[in-house]
């Protein structure tokens, strides 16, 4: 009986001497009461073929986003032809895990087919003939995962850069009016669904006003329209805090709950005078626009890690009109500032290396987040 006393005594010397260690914070936790935290998801993650990847989303991200598999030409490649088992895995995927999901994107001038614009003689259709097909493929789409996909990207990329509506097929052969149908067939296939206008370069002036000016028009003509997406396909120097703070002022008096919604940080030198993020433009190979290509010095990583905190605190203090920050992809290796505008480049615009592992922004943004009550 002694040494069974004396074994507890020891076992109850040992607990008490090593120190607990604390588990290290979540990007999700850490924001949890302010906004989501969310990433852009591939096939091979949300699958989890690439299980340490899809362990890194489970743990640090409460909200998802899919890369493509939910894009008018991966859905509807053919006009009597879905395809929805990738997306159907990906919704799955979503649920699983009880996350946050957005379907991205329904109306779009990129990545949608050909024939959904032209008759079969390849002449433009009529703009009965375009509103039928858009209706069509939304109230699909959005129908088969009513209830399940909590918030729709319904129109991407509809202004250009002077601050106009951008010249594209849906304008072309609809009108302006296009934009208020979709949300319209959204809204009417899922009443409960939020339904955002997605955008990037919102912190220019020029595009920034014409943005509002739609916003204002889709308001005055009650469409339902839940918030706005800031893509913040950002650099090390650009947008600045200013620029931040009064895109996200603007869009918020306006009663617009606020997304960043494929945010990641190039630290690469632009062949651009400004700043894009159009996935049309492509750019010949050239060296000095690939300089990291064996690693990233670490003053440059240093400037990264301090970007990444400094953005998170602008977007937090923000905490009611930001409601989601979603981060476009998870790891470096995966993400498409690799390949884009000039193909094969060495970028790091991401919180998580190419081998998946944490950079040490991932710790300065947790650090960056509010304080909580003790």
């Amino acid at each position: 009986m002694r040494l069974l006393y004396e074994v507890i005594a020891f076992l109850i010397f040992v607990c008490l001497s090593v120190p607990l260690v604390a588990q290290q914070p979540t990007l999700k936790d850490s924001y949890n009461g302010c906004f989501l935290v969310g990433a852009a998801l591939n096939h091979a993650q949300f699958t989890g073929q690439d299980a340490k990847e899809a362990a890194i989303i489970k743990a640090q991200f409460n909200s998802i986003s899919p890369e493509n598999v939910l894009k008018w030409e991966s859905i509807h490649p053919q006009p009597n032809s879905y395809n929805f088992g990738s997306a159907d895995q990906y919704v799955e995927f979503g649920q699983r895990n009880h996350m946050f999901t957005v379907g991205h994107t329904l109306v779009w001038h990129s990545q949608t087919p050909k024939w959904v614009f032209q008759d079969d003689k390849g002449n433009p259709v009529t703009r009965k003939v375009l509103l039928k097909r858009m209706r069509e493929h939304i109230k699909t789409e959005v129908g088969r995962y009513k209830g399940r996909v909590n918030g729709w990207d319904v129109v991407n990329e509809v202004v250009d850069e002077d601050g106009t509506l951008r010249q594209s097929p849906w304008l072309n052969i609809i009108g302006p009016d296009y934009i208020e149908k979709a949300f319209e067939y959204a809204h009417k296939a899922d009443p409960k669904a939020q339904l955002y206008y997605n955008d990037y370069n919102l912190e220019n002036e020029p595009k920034r006003e014409g943005a509002l000016e739609l916003v204002k028009k889709l308001k005055a003509k009650g469409v339902h329209i839940t918030g706005v997406g800031l893509q913040d396909h950002l650099n090390l120097d650009w947008p600045t805090a200013e620029q931040l703070n009064t895109t996200i002022d603007e869009f918020g008096k306006l009663g617009m709950k606020v997304m960043i919604t494929e945010l990641d940080v190039d630290v690469l030198p632009s062949p651009f005078q400004d700043p894009t993020a159009d996935v049309s433009v492509k750019v010949a190979s050239n060296p000095k626009y690939n300089p990291y290509r064996d690693g990233l010095p670490e003053s440059v990583q240093q400037q990264v890690t301090t970007r990444w905190a400094d953005l998170f605190r602008i977007y937090s203090s923000y905490c009611g009109v930001v409601t989601r920050v979603t981060l476009w992809g998870v790891s470096d290796k995966d993400s498409w500032k690799n390949d884009w505008p000039i193909k094969g480049r060495t970028n790091y615009p991401l919180l998580f290396d190419r081998n998946a592992e944490p950079k040490p922004a991932v710790n300065a943004v947790i650090e960056a987040a509010p304080k909580k009550p003790s």
